[in-house]
């Protein structure tokens, strides 16, 4: 994996007295998938709106293809995507409707294959001309993929993807994403609180807490200092403890 294609330095937001992300800094290469973790009011979302020029900080900066994210927006938004389990499309329109105006939005050239074999890849083609007001959780998560793909996009925000999918389904999205990371050199920041998805498809971890990062590497290597078996276990300590102890290094300079 090579190519920096996101630097996070020193990144803060304080709305009032309330520190939302307290000096953030990571890397993400081309290829590489991120995971950002942390219990809710962590500071995930705050951090993934900063990265996408949503919100502006207090201090520190964000740049993705080598570009200011502030200064730079329009560029940098144009070859990235963003996909949440929890964002709704226009229930009024068609899923063939919405993909469309979202295509063109994106300035896709071709938007009905495009759109036709994203349906196929997420193995939703039967809904194309449903109304996205009638469509299951599980369908609306998937249209929700199929719209963070329609640019190609070089870097993708996505936000707990598999939440609201069967086991299956579910699996047949990671083998997905893992894919077209492969194929595409795709970077990717995820959240999730599923932990055993995490260790299958993150390449590094970033853990938060209250806006702070108490952990970060590799899933082994934070499942090495920690000296525990799963990600799991580091979520519920950071969850009610606020940190994670550094359990190898205090051995080791005992």
């Amino acid at each position: 994996m090579s190519g920096e294609l996101i630097a996070v330095d020193g990144l803060t937001k304080r709305f009032g007295t309330l520190t939302a992300v307290d000096h953030v800094s990571f890397r993400v290469h081309a290829g590489e998938i991120l995971g950002l973790l942390g219990p809710n009011g962590a500071g995930k979302t705050t951090t993934i709106q900063l990265m996408l020029g949503l919100t502006i900080p207090t201090a520190g900066s964000v740049c993705v293809f080598g570009l200011d994210v502030q200064r730079h927006r329009r560029e940098v938004l144009a070859r990235v995507n963003f996909s949440s389990a929890y964002t709704s499309l226009p229930g009024h329109l068609s899923a063939w409707e919405s993909l469309n105006v979202f295509a063109r939005l994106y300035g896709v050239r071709r938007p009905r294959p495009k759109i036709l074999e994203l349906l196929a890849l997420f193995e939703i083609s039967e809904i194309l001309n449903q109304m996205v007001s009638t469509l299951s959780s599980g369908q609306l998560t998937r249209l929700n993929l199929c719209k963070a793909f329609l640019n190609d996009p070089a870097v993708l925000f996505l936000d707990e993807p598999t939440a609201s999918l069967d086991p299956d389904i579910a699996a047949k999205v990671r083998t997905t994403l893992m894919n077209v990371r492969r194929e595409r050199g795709v970077a990717m920041v995820y959240t999730s609180h599923n932990m055993q998805e995490v260790e299958l498809l993150c390449d590094q971890v970033l853990f938060l807490s209250r806006g702070r990062v108490v952990a970060s590497g590799s899933p082994r290597d934070v499942l090495a200092r920690a000296r525990t078996e799963s990600l799991e276990e580091v979520f519920i300590t950071i969850a009610r403890d606020g940190e994670l102890r550094d359990t190898a290094r205090e051995e080791e300079t005992s």
